[in-house]
């Protein structure tokens, strides 16, 4: 067994030989906003639910007065730590099963490499919490949680390619294709991306309707895709060095809502659906994840101009360096914490109604990603 630092978690996971205990990473984000999303089904599929959103009575809900007071009052019953070392260390083993160590070994090797460096696990503890909101268990959600993760794992190993951000460091070590080469680096990203989506339909279970899982398939294929991060990650790479009087928070807003926040909200999306949640539910979570997607990406580029390669387990100062639009360089400092800030509110104004207790880890997930220094 093995320790990871997740910023000021430290979580337990499975050791295996090709990959060791690293340092946080820094994980993605952004959410969507304006009166069309991107993300949103262009024709909702009638389901049958397991719980309307009415049925969520329980010893007591989220209110719009819980909401805005102190987060620390969800966490003094509620224990975030715990929960999010546990699901860590769950989400953790499941990937170290879902890619063996087998022929051809070196590609086996290259995506263990990334796939079990460690990091935060943010989206499939987000796609985990969403399921268990909704009424679903941890293993149901398991199966999505894991494809989230390998898509996440792949971008992150394609980003840091030489032709992209070229980095030589995440998540503490040596990127992948200073240690694999640059084509094995590319193939090992290939392969995450199919085998998070054979995974996702091979291995939910049973209980799931094949209905939702067609469902999450698609969301999830839409997350990545040119309606997704796909899109976001080319207009940031036309963009770089542009003039700040030709762009604006719009064109900002695109890019980090589709390069990261899509996957946040796919990831939520999915614990949703197969935890057997109503449309309501679904689009509510939606929501909640787009606003902590863009959340995580302002406190993103704020920690890349405030602190050291060190301190994040990357390279500091990249965004800068190359030139690219970020919250400081549009808004400032200042101003960007705040918008920080007030995406923390909106996002939590999407759970209220919730039970109290099944909804008390999606508060504290986005008090963390909010107040998070790595």
């Amino acid at each position: 067994m093995a320790s990871v630092t997740l910023g000021s978690w430290v979580v337990v996971h499975h050791n295996n030989h090709l990959s060791s205990s690293s340092s946080s990473s820094s994980v993605f984000t952004k959410p969507r906003s304006r009166s069309s999303s991107l993300m949103t089904l262009t024709k909702p599929i009638s389901l049958r639910s397991k719980r309307t959103a009415s049925s969520i009575v329980a010893s007591s809900v989220v209110t719009k007065e819980d909401n805005r007071s102190s987060s620390s009052s969800s966490s003094s019953s509620f224990d975030f730590m715990s929960y999010i070392i546990t699901k860590a260390e769950s989400v953790n083993k499941a990937l170290d099963s879902s890619v063996p160590l087998r022929e051809p070994l070196k590609i086996h090797e290259a995506m263990r490499y990334s796939l079990l460096a460690g990091g935060k696990r943010v989206r499939p503890v987000l796609c985990i919490a969403a399921c268990e909101l909704v009424g679903g268990d941890e293993s149901v959600a398991m199966p999505a949680a894991c494809a989230v993760e390998m898509i996440h794992t792949m971008s992150l190993i394609h980003d840091d390619l030489p032709c992209m951000d070229n980095d030589d460091l995440r998540r503490g070590k040596p990127t992948n294709h200073k240690v694999y080469g640059d084509d094995v680096a590319v193939l090992a990203g290939d392969a995450l991306l199919s085998l998070a989506f054979e995974h996702l339909a091979s291995a939910t279970s049973s209980e799931v309707s094949p209905v939702r899982v067609v469902r999450a398939v698609g969301e999830l294929a839409k997350a990545i895709g040119t309606e997704g991060l796909v899109a976001g990650q080319v207009v940031d790479i036309s963009s770089e060095g542009l003039d700040l009087n030709d762009v604006g928070l719009d064109h900002l807003e695109f890019i980090h809502l589709h390069k990261t926040a899509a996957l946040l909200e796919a990831s939520a999306v999915l614990g949703a659906i197969v935890g057997g949640g109503s449309d309501d539910e679904i689009e509510r979570l939606r929501k909640f994840a787009r606003c902590i997607g863009l959340l995580f990406q302002v406190v993103d580029d704020i920690l890349d101009v405030t602190k050291s390669s060190q301190e994040l387990g990357k390279t500091a100062g990249k965004d800068l360096i190359a030139d690219k639009l970020t919250y400081p360089k549009i808004m400032g400092l200042e101003k960007s914490r705040e918008f920080a800030e007030k995406l923390n509110r909106e996002a939590r104004d999407q759970l209220l109604g919730f039970d109290s207790d099944k909804v008390a880890p999606l508060l504290a997930l986005a008090n963390y990603i909010a107040n998070r220094q790595n």
